[in-house]
């Protein structure tokens, strides 16, 4: 593959500048450039500046280079990344194209404005250069045809997702005369340096993801209207009950905007007169009237939902089509969602809803039936294998399993025999089919390729490491109800959490030992990793409520005890442990990686240190952890160790997550040596490779003795802060004596500063004080209110 370091985004809307921020977010140089202004506006005017000067000619680049820093949720992993984009316009420097490898168009969705700049492009491109539009269903092989022939042979969309640093689909679409290398190369250059999902698609209009998914908004829109049910009652069905997002129809729609999700609608409806369903994608009347009245969405602050203050609190309320009013929320409770609350599967919980016999599983049932049936029929049309449409699905528009995955858990032929019984037209390569996913006897994953009827292999990147396959290849070395240990090859071993929430519960504690001794006798490192929804969301809060329930403080003396062995465990094995952190990383998962030797970390990893939410200091190690990273950077620099130490408390106290793992390295969660991956396919891959190379030379370390301690005079100077701050109504009389004790315990105790202690010493005092909030009233409390809410309490 040729090497891709200069990009160039023609285009500076919000969908280009935030690519453009994601390509500096992989360490690019871009080139962002867009349209010289036709007119001075009044601050370019009262700087006496003219319509020929670069400052006003290059404004519109500019601005939306500037925008970026503004926007939430915030499009660059880092706001110094900003400094890798330069800005200019489409007339002055279109010579510049000439240094970048690829070029992506990003300019408005109208075929007219793409052909006339493709054109423009022409003379300034290199010979080498890729040429890319990011259309988001305009045809391809359209726009090709105004290039010449050595151009095309570099051309094809890459159509990013919104907003591309966090959406995770990319669609590849080649044109008839797209070099099969390019395709390839560049499809690995953007999974493996920009961390996206690849799917390849078909020439057709709104491609796999916006076709599939539009479709299956609109046609729950008629079976809402055809059965007399609210937006609120379909959102209560069409998320998370029935294996999609938690802004399930209709709040997907406020997200994406009603006139966006219309646009493509009624591209579907206009540019595909043989489609079976066409006028399923016909606008109906009442979204009609909510855009024309600019009901359209989170960006209008009102579409299918609006939030309104009522008297003094925010009340939300849902859109009534019938009336085109506002009605409060009625927050419906259907028997067949209620039932599937506590069933983590998605596809167990899909296949019960619709199996219930309420309207709201009737609903479900019918909505997914003609989604599924539609989705078959599109193949190979929009592409040419299920797993394509599934990832897709997945990835562009957050479900839980793919529609070929859904078949799968409702059981193909409890599918046909159902659709039969309603009479509704099925294709025949349904009937008769058991599933479209299996394992062989090797433990490979294969899908059914419609094409030729027969099972194909499932594709598997090099390099990557998909744990599920492991499992049924008989890699799993011992494994109970919350925690596996698997062979990962070459002697490296993984330590998976699969408990509720990936939550750090007694059993991985003890495994954890387990799992070390068997690195250690066996093999050459251990990765701890895992492949749920997040790596670990903390302790569980459960067993700890239960036993403040009880009043059985030695149990949690005990079960805190274990979880600090378990991590010095970690810290001070044998062999190398490298954690392989991703998503959510909280609490004690957070511990986890603290103590490991090595980090390896998704790039959207949201790590902290949050147990004061519930009242309490990180008693895994962590507190201390913290203490003695803020005491050796001071030792390290020779300097001060009071900065430090501040630093490493106010994330504590303040329950500091990072917006991703770029952060990690200023937060001192993540060190020199430690690495981020882009591509999460590659995650445990990668981090299996820092293990190996890591056993090369690798030297165990030994418990810390002789750490100077930071002292009373810096814990006064935090209770002070502290103080002014209850006096000041910012924090609680209870929040400052929390945060007096975290302080106290990261100063080493009430000692003089310099004096001598050891590691163990301040995992003691973490435990002493941890054990002393525990038992407060307030912190209890705190604890039954997250349990019950899910959400921090303050008093």
């Amino acid at each position: 593959m040729r090497q891709i370091n200069r990009v160039a985004v023609l285009g500076a809307g919000v969908m280009g500048a935030t690519i453009a921020a994601h390509l500096a977010n992989a360490g690019l140089e871009v080139l962002l450039l867009d349209i010289v202004p036709k007119e001075l506006n009044k601050f370019e005017e009262a700087k006496g500046l003219a319509l020929t000067d670069p400052a006003v000619r290059n404004r519109i680049a500019r601005m939306g280079l500037e925008g970026l820093l503004k926007m939430k949720p915030a499009p660059f992993y880092l706001s110094e990344y900003a400094s890798q984009i330069e800005v200019g316009n489409l007339e002055d420097d279109l010579a510049r194209l000439g240094t970048c490898d690829w070029v992506i168009e990003v300019v408005v969705e109208y075929m007219p404005i793409k052909l006339d700049l493709l054109q423009k492009l022409v003379p300034h491109l290199g010979k080498d250069t890729i040429l890319t539009t990011n259309t988001s269903g305009l045809s391809v092989n359209e726009m090709a045809a105004v290039l010449p022939v050595e151009i095309q042979k570099n051309f094809l969309a890459t159509h990013f997702f919104n907003p591309p640093r966090y959406m995770r689909l990319m669609e590849i679409v080649p044109c008839s005369a797209t070099d099969p290398e390019i395709v390839c190369g560049l499809s690995d250059f953007i999974a493996r340096r920009l961390g996206k999902g690849i799917v390849f698609a078909k020439d057709t209009t709104n491609f796999i993801a916006n076709r599939i998914g539009t479709y299956a908004i609109y046609k729950g829109i008629e079976h809402m209207v055809a059965m007399g049910m609210t937006v609120e009652e379909v959102d209560a069905v069409a998320g998370p009950a029935t294996a999609r997002p938690k802004s399930a129809a209709f709040r997907t729609a406020d997200l994406v905007g009603l006139d966006t999700l219309a646009h493509v609608g009624t591209n579907s409806h206009d540019l595909l007169p043989d489609d079976e369903e066409r006028k399923v994608f016909k606008l109906p009347d009442f979204m009609k009237k909510m855009i024309d009245a600019g009901q359209l969405g989170n960006k209008t602050k009102q579409g299918f939902y609006k939030k309104e203050m009522v008297d003094g609190k925010k009340q939300i309320f849902f859109y009534d089509y019938n009336s085109g009013e506002y009605q409060p929320l009625a927050k419906p409770k259907f028997p067949s969602v209620l039932s599937v609350k506590q069933v983590d599967d998605p596809g167990q919980k899909l296949k019960m809803v619709v199996a219930g016999n309420d309207k709201g599983a009737e609903f479900a049932w019918k909505s997914i039936r003609d989604t599924l049936i539609y989705t078959i029929n599109r193949i190979p049309e929009i592409a040419d294998d299920v797993v394509n449409v599934d990832n897709a699905m997945r990835w562009g528009f957050n479900w839980e399993i793919g529609p070929f995955e859904m078949f799968d858990a409702i059981g193909v032929p409890a599918f046909v025999k159902r659709a039969e019984k309603d009479g509704v037209a099925l294709p025949e390569v349904l009937k008769g089919l058991n599933s479209f996913y299996r394992y062989n006897e090797s433990g490979e994953k294969e899908y059914f390729d419609l094409a030729t009827k027969a099972y194909l292999p499932v594709p598997v990147k090099a390099g990557q490491i998909k744990l599920e396959i492991l499992k049924k290849a008989g890699k799993v070395v011992e494994k109970n109800a919350n925690c596996s240990i698997l062979d990962l090859g070459d002697g490296v071993f993984g330590f998976e959490f699969h408990s509720k929430m990936n939550a750090i519960s007694g059993d991985i504690l003890s495994w954890t030992h387990k799992a070390i001794a068997r690195a250690e006798s066996e093999g050459v490192g251990l990765v701890i990793a895992n492949q749920g929804k997040n790596f670990s969301v903390g302790a569980n809060l459960m067993m700890m409520a239960v036993a403040l329930a009880e009043g059985a403080y030695d149990d949690i003396n005990m079960v805190l005890r274990a979880f600090q062995k378990a991590t010095m465990a970690v810290k001070y094995s044998k062999i190398p442990v490298v954690a392989a952190p991703f998503n959510m990383a909280l609490g004690g998962g957070a511990e986890y990686c603290l103590h490991s030797d090595a980090i390896n970390a998704y790039s959207e990893t949201y790590m902290g240190l949050v147990e004061i939410g519930v009242g309490l200091l990180p008693g895994g190690g962590g507190t201390k952890e913290m203490s003695m990273r803020a005491i050796q950077l001071a030792q390290q620099y020779k300097c001060d160790v009071q900065p430090f130490i501040i630093k490493n408390f106010e994330q504590i106290a303040m329950a500091k997550v990072s917006m991703g793992a770029a952060e990690l390295f200023d937060m001192g969660y993540m060190r020199n040596g430690d690495s981020v991956s882009m591509d999460l396919d590659n995650l445990i891959g990668d981090a299996k490779q820092k293990v190996l190379g890591l056993a090369v030379n690798y030297r165990p370390k030994r418990p810390v003795e002789n750490l100077p301690a930071p002292g009373r005079g810096i814990a006064a100077a935090i209770k002070s802060q502290l103080w002014n701050m209850q006096m000041g109504n910012f924090i609680s009389k209870y929040e400052a004596e929390m945060g007096t004790i975290i302080a106290q315990v990261m100063c080493g105790g009430d000692v003089n500063p310099g004096t001598l202690i050891t590691e163990e010493y301040l995992l003691q005092l973490e435990r002493e004080n941890f054990l002393k909030l525990i038992s407060n009233k307030k912190t209890v409390e705190r604890i039954q209110h997250m349990l019950k809410t899910g959400k921090p309490l303050r008093n």
